[in-house]
């Protein structure tokens, strides 16, 4: 993450998990049922957590 401790951590992730769900209906992408969900929330958290991390160094 982008060193904000745990509650930081988890705030952004859900936060991500959010976008990655809007971003993959914007694209069209469906993301049927419980494993779908699951993946589409990841990779967004993940992806967010990232660019957070990026943007905290500088």
């Amino acid at each position: 993450g982008g060193g904000f401790g745990l509650l930081g951590n988890i705030i952004v992730g859900i936060i991500g998990a959010v976008l990655g769900g809007f971003v993959f209906g914007l694209l069209g992408i469906s993301a049927g049922g419980l494993i779908g969900s699951i993946v589409t929330a990841t990779i967004g958290a993940i992806l967010l957590l990232f660019i957070v991390g990026l943007i905290k160094k500088v």
